[in-house]
């Protein structure tokens, strides 16, 4: 496939003629997008938790491989299908009730488009600063955020195959840099962590590295197995991109959790601003491969935010070619990261709130969705395409009443540290509970993808029965 062509294809099933490739390949986009930086500060996160050093890499491992495991079970549903993952919601939803989670999930993706690619701007501009001391600092942050900006928007609009190649030579480079990085820091690490928590805080642990990494993900997981050959096996693709999602920023934990164990003051410096912190502890002479690093992480996470974001825009109903939808995002983008960088100075507190409660809703979504792949696809041999078009039946009750049940249920069982935003969520949650490890985890994130798919499964098997 050409990666110097614009990709054409939408939100329609991918020709057999055009699907190629093999499961392995999958590794490389979930590999790129998961380098960031940032996931040296989920490590601090996690021991946080009041867990030691031993306890911390475990929970971090087994949650990230569960919520990429998530991930990589809706990438099943796209290589079966052709068909991007937002599309594939309306077999459970619904032709029009599939324009709910959508919204979730198109709001979702443009939020972190603006977010990675204000923390690469201002990730650069701190670099630059002492790269250069006489640059103004508004002009270095600008000069970032511009590259950055062009980069994601540019690479999203070739679309797929230019992504599948970019984020393997991405993931290449950041290995690379990482390695030396995590040499050159090695002086300070360590394993002085003593666990204060009991067995809550292990899983407590679970699933708060489950809410920082792979359930951001699982609206995307069909868009880059799509153009696999639907022959592909789906116990392939399931692993190749849970591996690719989960070793790379599992790496970053360790890496994390030991500068915890090692350095204390320079971990809890890591957690708020891990670029600026960890930049401050190099020599000179690595900080432009450190500037790349950290620019990079968050650019491969934006650029498969934009590329999804654009068919879940076209996934809503809107008459548009794909590449368009991601000019539309690149503008909504760029005119967010300008205010989160040069108006507003509480905006980005607020607004990645609201991303909890996004993510509570796909978490729910991704529930309904598997059940309703695993039982009333698989058997089939994939999904019926009268399901996804328009002129499928407007809306799957079962599917609708779950979702909205489940999303009630999370957002009550989730905290905010936003004023306005936590008057609206953690009514379920006594002041005990909010306080403890599972309200800091936020495990309304996962009781709503549990209770979603329980609900889903049972409310089925009841209609079902009842047909007969």
């Amino acid at each position: 496939m050409d990666t110097m062509a614009v990709e054409q294809n939408g939100i329609n099933a991918v020709p057999e003629s055009e699907r190629h490739g093999r499961a392995v390949d999958l590794f490389w986009p979930w590999a790129g997008s998961n380098l960031s930086l940032f996931g040296v500060a989920f490590g601090v996160y996690i021991v946080g938790l009041g867990l030691g050093v031993v306890p911390a890499i475990i929970t971090g491992a087994v949650g990230y491989v569960l919520s990429f495991l998530l991930v990589g079970l809706v990438a099943i549903g796209g290589a079966r299908s052709g068909v991007p993952t937002m599309t594939l919601g309306r077999a459970a939803f619904g032709y029009q009730g599939n324009k709910l989670p959508t919204v979730f999930s198109y709001v979702s993706n443009v939020g972190w488009e603006i977010v990675l690619v204000t923390l690469a701007a201002q990730s650069g501009a701190q670099i630059l600063a002492r790269l250069a001391p006489g640059l103004p600092a508004t002009t270095a942050t600008a000069l970032c955020f511009a590259v950055a900006a062009v980069v994601v928007i540019a690479v999203g609009v070739y679309g797929h195959a230019m992504i599948m190649v970019v984020q393997r030579y991405l993931t290449y480079a950041f290995v690379v840099l990482t390695v030396i990085y995590m040499i050159l820091m090695a002086p300070r690490l360590g394993v002085s962590l003593e666990t204060t928590a009991g067995p809550g805080g292990w899983l407590g642990g679970i699933i708060f590295a489950m809410t920082l990494l792979g359930l951001g993900w699982v609206n995307c997981g069909a868009d880059y197995s799509r153009y696999l050959p639907a022959t592909s096996r789906p116990r392939s693709v399931a692993l190749w991109t849970m591996l690719g999602g989960a070793l790379p920023p599992m790496v970053l934990l360790v890496f994390g959790v030991l500068l915890a164990g090692g350095d204390p003051r320079l971990a809890e410096a890591a957690g708020g601003d891990p670029v600026a912190a960890l930049a401050g502890a190099l020599p000179t002479w690595f900080l432009l491969p450190y500037l790349l690093t950290a620019i990079g992480g968050f650019l491969a996470g934006a650029i498969m935010d934009i590329y999804s974001s654009g068919l879940s825009m076209l996934a809503l109903g809107v008459p548009i070619r794909r590449h368009y939808a991601v000019l539309i995002d690149g503008v909504l983008m760029v005119l967010g990261g300008y205010y989160l960088l040069f108006v507003s100075t509480s905006f980005l507190g607020t607004f990645q709130a609201f991303l909890a409660i996004a993510g509570v809703v796909m978490a729910a979504w991704v529930a309904i969705f598997l059940v309703d792949m695993w039982r009333l696809r698989a058997g089939g041999g994939g999904y019926d395409e009268r399901l996804l078009r328009a002129g499928a039946p407007a809306s799957n009750w079962p599917g609708l009443v779950s979702l909205v049940v489940a999303s009630v249920v999370g957002l009550g069982l989730i905290t905010s540290t936003d004023e306005n935003i936590a008057t609206v969520v953690g009514f379920l949650m006594s002041d005990e509970l909010e306080g403890s490890t599972f309200g800091a985890a936020n495990i309304g994130v996962v009781i709503a993808l549990v209770l979603a798919g329980l609900l889903y499964y049972l409310i089925t098997a009841f209609t079902r029965r009842a047909r007969l």
